[in-house]
């Protein structure tokens, strides 16, 4: 079941699974995703893992707010910053009554997630930054992966679809077969949930207009883990290798053949990767 909270003026639209007397652990999806993006069966995963699992749509996606006032942002000039998401999870924590999370982002979530650890260390047990970057121009996109991003939005739910195989088939996990059928199935909810490509843009100015994080990383004293696919196109593996080398401790866990997506068959070790790292951090108020 979907729930609403209020962030600063932001509504954030989140599910959860598991016990709430699990381990507070926060998703956060990436540029243009939804939570439906976080896989039922991932979450469910997690929660087997004795976490309390909580998934949700960044604003200008899926039912969060869209900022559609702002329209389709003009080169310097953002609507906002990671800094403002950031915020808005800041206020989710607030609303879940969580005084602090382990976080798990994805590509722009693990910007948000290194964000939020940076302005509100107290607020975060524990970082998982998955196929993200310090940004900058650390790890630049290939051609290709370039050639995705900035397609041109589609305006139909058939088009979606066909983007979404599309995008895949450029940023996917070449070690692992592609899973059309869930492409196409998530392509399909995406599209009924929320169709909003001026909300990405929003979230993709973001993310180009905010400052680079590399030194800030490098003040945390956060138990934190990387992950990264070998073979990332969007975000090249110097991304991971970057967070990894400015987070002092950080753990990198490379995973060959690995794209730009979470591939089913590395959920086991992936979560086994995050259950280690949150088991040794308990909230001190768990």
């Amino acid at each position: 079941m979907t729930s609403t909270a209020s962030a600063h003026g932001i509504d954030i639209a989140y599910e959860s699974f598991g016990s709430p007397d699990g381990r507070p652990l926060l998703l956060i999806m990436g540029l243009g995703a939804q939570l439906i993006h976080w896989d039922d069966e991932f979450c469910e995963q997690l929660a087997e893992q004795g976490h309390h699992v909580v998934r949700f749509d960044n604003r200008d996606a899926g039912l969060s707010t869209h900022l559609h006032d702002a329209g389709v942002p003009q080169p310097g000039k953002p609507a906002y910053l990671l800094d403002d998401m950031a915020e808005d999870v800041a206020g989710l924590l607030d609303a879940l009554g969580w005084p602090a999370a382990h976080l798990v982002g994805a590509s722009m979530g693990g910007m948000i997630a290194q964000t939020l650890a940076i302005r509100h260390p107290e607020r975060v047990l524990t970082l998982t930054s998955i196929m993200s970057t310090p940004g900058g121009s650390v790890a630049p996109p290939t051609e290709a992966a370039r050639a995705v991003l900035f397609a041109k939005p589609v305006t139909t739910r058939e088009g979606a679809v066909t983007q979404a195989l599309a995008t895949q088939s450029v940023i996917g996990s070449p070690g692992y077969e592609l899973d059309r059928e869930r492409v196409e199935r998530l392509a399909k909810l995406a599209f009924d949930r929320c169709f909003d490509p001026a909300g990405v843009a929003r979230q993709l100015a973001a993310i180009v207009n905010s400052p680079e994080r590399t030194e800030a990383l490098s003040r945390l004293n956060i138990p934190t883990l990387v992950i990264h696919g070998a073979d990332d196109q969007l975000i090249p593996l110097a991304g991971g290798q970057a967070t990894a080398a400015a987070i002092p401790g950080a753990e990198l866990k490379v995973f060959p053949g690995m794209g730009h997506d979470l591939p089913r068959a590395l959920w086991p070790e992936i979560v086994e990767a995050v259950t280690k790292l949150t088991a040794g951090h308990p909230s001190p108020t768990r």
